[in-house]
């Protein structure tokens, strides 16, 4: 293999915490910087939380995902680890762009992130069905 060129083993656990992080971050920036700036547009505030909440969640889950991937790493785990990544980037993040631009058409990707989510909860479900097999 050349030099500069290897492959990158993803670690949910990192990202997850890399998520959660982000997460704490953004509602503490919620909170604190924005909370005064937007008293007149309480609807901004509510949006970004909520983005903040879901990505936390999802972090969360993720961090699971890498756990489950420690014990029986499955085309499931990867799939749920994407899924919910896609979803928080989908979800949270035009959240976070709604509510900092009031541009309403980005509510439109929103939807495509829960649908995110959803695919990532039911890969996780399945993993987690398979792990859980005697011959896992």
């Amino acid at each position: 293999m050349t030099k500069g060129c290897h492959r990158v083993k993803i670690s949910w656990i990192t990202v997850g915490a890399l998520f959660a992080g982000l997460s704490v971050a953004l509602g503490a920036f919620a909170a604190h910087g924005l909370k005064e700036a937007w008293a007149s547009h309480p609807e901004r505030l509510a949006w970004f939380e909520t983005g903040a909440k879901y990505q936390m969640y999802h972090a969360l889950a993720i961090v699971l995902v890498g756990l489950l991937a420690l014990h029986s790493p499955t085309w499931c785990t990867k799939l749920a680890g994407f899924a919910f990544s896609i979803g928080i980037l989908l979800f949270s993040g035009s959240l976070y762009l709604l509510a900092a631009t009031q541009v309403k058409i980005l509510g439109a990707i929103t939807p495509f992130g829960g649908v995110a989510f959803l695919i990532g909860w039911g890969a996780l479900a399945v993993a987690g069905m398979k792990a859980s097999k005697p011959n896992g």
